[in-house]
């Protein structure tokens, strides 16, 4: 059976774009790496109906529900009392999670009112999922066929509590691996390398091919399914080299985070340095130069001379 998922995320900070929903970006990214299918993105803010409405939508979609934010200790902290009673589930405390909200309330310093432990109560007959990173506990149940997980909203939390706590429970429901690698483009525009791209690409499926503009530069993701990951990385290794000879030194690197970062490792190898002096662009040169580690061995320094003055005084500009 191949599983869909839904992630929903439960917060008006997120609707109000006062923070940007990382959580189910990094949600996403693990997901795939696991083979499972995200269908949906769902963002509801906290209000009691809804986020009933959202939950219902999505039992009916998909059979992985996944949530983030919504289980603290404020009344507008309602996941757990929507999820609850969408599934027929009685909220009960669990003695071990309110034990550690006590302690970390010791541990920090901060003095704990009755609210704070409502975070201990989860649906019951759920497997508890302990946060190691903050105070409110995860969980994870199944019901009517839909495996539902909940997930504190805190990106510290959040992420490596699907690290070291989903992804185990996650790994027995997973059909295989998604891999992919990513051929970086500098100096051809996305149209033209889709154009050139497109008949094969409407022609693929597995792997996958997709185009993304990027500012000043392209990329090209190459995507495979399969039971392992070496056997995705065969299906996914030749196609990679064959694009690689077809645009030539367009491509400045596979995997590869950054244009400066290849820069940087050239001139290491060739043991050059470099420095910078500019104008209208203000520093940004320096400043993608020094955003890689380690570039204070190949970067020696950089001026911005933005007037005339400096060019002539400073750098001997005529």
């Amino acid at each position: 059976m191949a599983h869909t998922v839904e992630i929903l995320s439960v917060g008006t900070e997120l609707l109000l774009g006062n923070i940007a929903n990382t959580d189910a970006q990094m949600l996403s990214q693990g997901l795939s790496a696991l083979g499972l299918n995200v269908y949906w993105h769902t963002v509801v803010g906290d209000n009691p109906q809804r986020a009933k409405e959202a939950v219902e939508l999505a039992r009916k979609r998909a059979d992985i529900i996944i949530t983030t934010g919504g289980l603290g200790p404020t009344c507008d902290d309602l996941t757990k009392n929507v999820l609850a009673e969408a599934f027929g589930k009685k909220l009960v405390y669990d003695e071990e999670s309110l034990e550690r909200i006590k302690a970390y309330g010791k541990a920090t310093g901060r003095p704990l009112t009755e609210n704070n432990f409502q975070q201990a109560l989860v649906p019951e007959g759920c497997t508890v999922l302990t946060n190691d990173w903050g105070s409110a506990p995860g969980c994870a149940f199944e019901a009517d066929g839909v495996h539902v997980i909940m997930l504190p909203g805190p990106p510290s939390e959040c992420t490596p509590m699907f690290r070291y706590r989903v992804v185990p429970y996650l790994q027995a429901l997973s059909e295989g691996v998604i891999a992919s690698h990513t051929l970086k483009l500098f100096g051809i525009g996305e149209s033209a390398m889709e154009a050139q791209l497109r008949d094969q690409m409407n022609a693929m499926a597995n792997p996958t091919l997709a185009p993304y503009a990027k500012e000043g530069e392209c990329e090209l993701r190459v995507t495979a399914k399969a039971p392992t990951m070496e056997e995705a990385q065969a299906l996914l290794l030749p196609k990679v080299e064959e694009l690689k000879a077809h645009f030539g030194p367009l491509v400045y690197g596979v995997d590869v985070p950054s244009l400066e970062f290849v820069v940087e490792n050239l001139l290491r190898e060739k043991g050059l340095t470099i420095g910078t002096a500019e104008s209208c662009t203000g520093g940004l040169m320096a400043k993608r130069f020094t955003d890689v580690s380690g570039a204070s061995q190949v970067f020696k320094g950089g001026i911005v001379s933005y007037t005339n003055e400096v060019k002539h005084h400073v750098l001997g500009v005529p």
